[in-house]
């Protein structure tokens, strides 16, 4: 069973590097292209329509709201999905302004990367300096580019709290302990409003998990597919 990764806001196929071997006994891994489109709609329907007849979902971030976007589009082509450090909630005005603002900006604006204190924020305190982890995040947005950045800015989280329930698929919800970008309560959100899912929290992590811990990701991750993929034998 392919597993496609779904990555979060300015991030790439990096993202998962980490966590490709304990991954790979599962099934090959696709990646999603989230670069050229400026709704969840648009991204999710791309998504599919390079992506297998079914497969097993797993997004990350802003990656999670295009995930469950997948979902409602095509529901028979997903076997199980899981959500890493996501929400169910709109944007705050702040971050709708912030988003209007990068597109006005003029596509001559140099970019380079994410800055350093948005990065910082996105890790647990105390890789807050770590500058390899920093520079890791600042180059996955050099390499997606002005372009993507600007599209990814426009889209819109307008919140699926009350569409949750019509997700009936196997559900993980992943949090992280430290998570400064995505609460704890936004993921129990999410495991109330998904019948049946399973909600697991990765100590020692900020939001960026499958950077920051990705054996602990691996260690939750890897039981569960264990658990689908003898569902789907059974």
């Amino acid at each position: 069973m392919t597993i496609l990764l779904v990555p979060g806001y300015m991030a790439d196929d990096t993202l998962w590097d980490d966590l490709r071997a304990p991954l790979a006994p599962f099934g090959p891994l696709k990646h999603a292209d989230l670069r050229h489109d400026t709704s969840l709609e648009a991204m999710a329907a791309r998504v599919l329509r390079d992506a297998p007849p079914s497969f097993i979902l797993v997004g990350f971030s802003m990656g999670g709201y295009v995930a469950r976007e997948i979902v409602r589009q095509a529901p028979e082509r997903v076997e199980a999905l899981a959500l890493i450090a996501s929400s169910t909630r709109p944007d705050t005005d702040a971050v709708k302004q912030g988003k209007r603002a990068v597109a006005r900006s003029a596509p001559s604006v140099s970019f380079a990367g994410l800055s350093r204190t948005a990065i910082a924020t996105s890790l647990h305190p105390a890789h807050a300096g770590d500058e390899v982890l920093i520079e890791r995040v600042r180059q996955m947005g050099v390499r997606l580019g002005a372009e993507a950045f600007r599209h990814q800015s426009m889209v819109e989280r307008p919140g699926d709290l009350h569409l949750l329930d019509q997700i009936r698929c196997p559900t993980l919800i992943v949090a992280a302990e430290h998570d400064r970008l995505r609460s704890l309560e936004e993921s129990q959100e999410l495991h109330a409003g998904i019948a049946g899912s399973t909600l697991a929290v990765i100590e020692n992590s900020g939001h960026m998990i499958p950077i920051e811990a990705p054996q602990a990701l691996a260690d939750v991750l890897t039981p569960w597919l264990g658990s689908v993929s003898a569902l789907r034998a059974g």
